[in-house]
């Protein structure tokens, strides 16, 4: 996926920023504390094990950060931004 059509996907899901030169998608969390961002994280777990398709996770004190990128082509898919948009509606308002 070349960066223009990434920058248009990436506006359809609030929230996430492109990194990585356009080969990643990344979102912070907050929560209130360790427990509901492991909650959060535990969720996402879930749902890419049900989905298929992982992203990084790096959780800590009331944050959660998630990155997607698609190794095998070492860059963006559409499935990327569609896995996006479900985790981002796990997120408590």
């Amino acid at each position: 996926m070349g960066a223009e059509e990434a920058g248009r996907m990436i506006a359809a899901i609030p929230g996430w920023t492109l990194e990585e030169e356009g080969k990643g998608i990344r979102r912070e969390f907050r929560f209130r504390n360790f427990a509901e961002a492991m909650r959060f994280a535990w969720q996402v777990g879930e749902l890419a094990e049900a989905e298929g398709h992982h992203p990084d996770l790096s959780v800590g004190w009331g944050y959660c950060t998630v990155r997607f990128r698609t190794h095998s082509i070492k860059g963006l898919h559409e499935n990327d931004f569609i896995m996006a948009a479900k985790v981002g509606r796990l997120a408590p308002p």
